[in-house]
């Protein structure tokens, strides 16, 4: 407690500090409800984890150019309760800096939202919901005048992360492409291959200057939105991924653990099938957020980022199993190689459903 008041301490916070507890479940950062007295706003306290974000001055400078574009708008469209509807992020009391460093750790503080909720429910109702907040904040952020940039380089290119496939393969580090039974891996492989060239269409349509880099939020959960007590959405949370990217990258990612019934480590792989139900209610609210900005090619490829999404987790998985698990966390030996095969199938699923989903995105 006290070396979290200390740090606290340091952003020009109103009000005594009365109690610090840990607030939420997030996996990145370490997060902390501050307390003060009565009649001045409570505040949210963060480690930021600088090994995934490595720049945090560059980090910091894209959600406040983010928060305050969005503030902007809605102050110009007369919104009332406005600090309840976009982000707030407090500068430290002896600089402008929305972060401290203190005793090698970054944190920044937020004013708390209070009478809010998150939801982790993953229907249809709230896949609606998703889908119009995230294509709103897009919209929303189509004219940002600031140059953001990357706060994980690369991080949804396609072409890297088969480049990154092709160089484990050729090193074959864990010796398992060679390893006795090692058809199963081969023939994985032999289906990476085969799709590969398509699943680039988001590359290939940039470097012909077909396809725009929007400002998207590149981490598009449901839990990643706050809704009023009236059920009403408030605002996007969780901000630090937010950075150039295609819109296929809100998109797909969402339906990539929304549409599947099961989560990507299950190894009931006769169980993982794309939600065609989920795609119609996320795709549903994502076109009437988005309805300002998105042109007729990037409605028309929606259905390749449904399937774009999975195959790319799956060549993420796949390279790291061939590595021998130096990248993602893993629970037993073929940990990784049982996410590969769920990808793979929820890919072949969403694949086989493209003209469906086709169909529906054109009668929106």
């Amino acid at each position: 407690m006290e070396e979290l008041k200390k740090v606290a301490e340091k952003f020009a916070i109103e009000g005594g500090i009365v109690e610090i507890k840990p607030l939420g479940n997030g996996l990145i950062n370490d997060t902390y409800k501050v307390v003060t007295g009565e009649g001045t706003p409570d505040y949210v306290l963060q480690r930021i984890n600088n090994a995934i974000f490595t720049d945090v001055d560059l980090l910091q400078s894209n959600i406040e150019a983010v928060t305050s574009h969005i503030r902007a708008k809605l102050e110009a469209a007369g919104e009332k309760d406005i600090d309840r509807k976009v982000l707030k992020f407090v500068p430290e009391k002896d600089g402008s800096k929305t972060y401290v460093l203190e005793d090698g750790k970054y944190w920044r503080v937020s004013v708390f939202i209070n009478d809010a909720d998150t939801f982790e429910a993953v229907n249809p109702e709230y896949s609606e919901y998703a889908g119009e907040a995230f294509g709103d904040f897009e919209a929303k952020l189509a004219d940002i005048d600031a140059t953001l940039g990357e706060t994980i380089p690369d991080f949804h290119n396609m072409e890297l992360r088969l480049r990154q496939l092709a160089e484990a393969v050729k090193a074959d580090m864990a010796g398992r492409l060679n390893a006795e039974g090692s058809e199963e891996l081969k023939a994985i492989l032999a289906d990476i291959d085969a799709n590969a060239e398509d699943m680039c269409l988001a590359e290939q349509l940039h470097c012909q200057g077909k396809l725009p880099k929007r400002i998207c939020h590149c981490d598009t959960k449901v839990n990643n939105m706050m809704f009023d007590k009236d059920g009403s959405i408030l605002c996007v949370i969780d901000l630090d991924t937010v950075m150039p990217s295609y819109v296929f990258s809100d998109f797909g990612d969402f339906l990539r653990t929304a549409a599947n019934p099961v989560a990507e480590d299950s190894p009931e792989i006769d169980k993982v099938d794309f939600d065609m139900e989920i795609f119609k209610a996320f795709s549903k609210g994502y076109i009437r957020g988005t309805k300002p900005f998105l042109t007729p090619l990037e409605k028309s490829c929606l259905p390749y980022a449904a399937c774009l999404f999975p195959f790319m987790q799956a060549v993420r998985f796949f390279a790291d199993y061939i590595n021998g698990d130096t990248y993602y966390k893993i629970k037993y030996p073929e940990h990784n190689l049982v996410r590969t095969r769920n990808q793979m199938k929820l890919f072949h699923s969403a694949l086989a459903k493209v003209p469906q989903m086709a169909q529906w995105i054109e009668s929106l």
